[in-house]
């Protein structure tokens, strides 16, 4: 068995401690109605992934798309719907869902209460799409302004544009 060289630690990336309520410097960004955290960004991974919270209220979670990156779900409270290839499933608190890169997907709370999810993108850089699509808000369960119908038209045209660059494909139906 041959042996793997493991690199020298890199003393320019440092630990990194995310606390989603009481950290003020963490960027929450309010996105399709729900409000995405970012606890670690591609900076903080060398781009191997990054870390968002997300607090999705009852309706809410993203539209049909798929993208070249894996995409997991971790619920950490209440439940979502999870539409893969066209089929639906519901996880629950405690679950987790894995999504293969480029297969479309969407999620959705049609529940009446909160969800809270931790998902993980590998590689880094859907966090920089959510910065560059969503505003910013105060906290990790504020939610964004709400967008009037001519806001939601802007709004669904940014998205359409910046998508490509984020290896992203919004897939209407």
């Amino acid at each position: 068995m041959a042996q793997v060289q493991i690199p020298p630690d890199d003393l320019a990336r440092n630990l990194v401690i995310a606390k989603p309520d009481t950290d003020s410097s963490l960027t929450h960004i309010g996105i399709v109605g729900d409000t995405y955290t970012i606890l670690l960004s591609g900076e903080q991974t060398g781009g191997r992934f990054c870390l968002v919270d997300m607090f999705v209220p009852p309706g809410g979670g993203p539209g049909l798309h798929r993208h070249d990156f894996e995409e997991t779900f971790i619920v950490k409270d209440g439940a979502i719907e999870a539409t893969f290839r066209g089929q639906t499933v519901v996880i629950k608190a405690g679950e987790t869902v894995h999504i293969p890169a480029n297969a479309p997907h969407r999620f959705q709370n049609n529940t009446g209460q909160p969800a809270r999810l931790l998902c993980i993108c590998s590689p880094a850089g859907q966090e920089e799409f959510f910065a560059k699509l969503g505003v910013l808000v105060d906290g990790r369960t504020t939610p964004p302004p709400p967008l009037s119908e001519e806001d939601q038209q802007e709004f669904l045209q940014r998205a359409i544009a910046l998508a490509p660059e984020y290896r992203t494909e919004l897939i209407k139906g």
